[in-house]
């Protein structure tokens, strides 16, 4: 029997419910337009991707505070593992049913700055057990020395549905982390 839509109930019924991926990226997506219209802060790159060669997705979402130089990226990764426990009915699906989730901070700036000072008030707020790492770029051969800074926290670990309300709440604390690096590298050099 067809349906008015041209379908038949058992085609309509192969549909797959969001996956942990989706509904985490709403989440966070909807919690940061949100400050973004409140003007706490301002959305300035979105990337929602698809990786057919590896079959993984990929989002991250970039913002930062009104009128700061310090920008901050939440990236989400949802591996074919992690996909496939969702979307397959097996023992798995407890395991690896989740994404992946790294923090970014990024500046450009032309004086020397304290990164062990940075790493300690990056672990005062992320924690000791998060990996932070450094990447400072700079091209030699252009006369204003400005170097581009990435700080990257990653977390090791994945991330579940479970944790959705702790994910809402890391915004507050990258939203924190941007007024403390703006403030300790740019208005204590001044």
């Amino acid at each position: 029997m067809e349906m008015q839509s041209g379908f038949s109930k058992k085609e309509l019924s192969y549909m797959f419910d969001p996956t942990a991926f989706d509904n985490m990226k709403v989440v966070i997506e909807g919690a940061l337009y949100d400050k973004d219209i409140d003007g706490e802060i301002v959305i300035i790159d979105r990337n929602d991707v698809i990786n057919m060669a590896k079959m993984s997705r990929q989002f991250d979402i970039s913002f930062q505070l009104p009128h700061h130089p310090v920008m901050a990226k939440i990236e989400m990764e949802s591996r074919l593992a992690n996909l496939a426990a969702e979307l397959l009915s097996n023992a798995l699906q407890e395991q690896h049913a989740g994404c992946f989730v790294r923090l970014g901070f990024s500046l450009e700036h032309e004086e020397e700055i304290d990164y062990q000072t940075i790493k300690a008030i990056l672990q005062d707020t992320w924690g000791t057990d998060r990996k932070i790492t450094f990447s400072v770029n700079q091209n030699p051969l252009e006369m204003k020395k400005t170097k581009s800074t990435l700080i990257t926290v990653e977390f090791d670990r994945l991330i579940t549905e479970d944790q959705m309300d702790d994910l809402v709440e890391m915004i507050n604390f990258m939203m924190i982390s941007l007024e403390q690096l703006y403030l300790l590298i740019f208005v204590q050099m001044e």
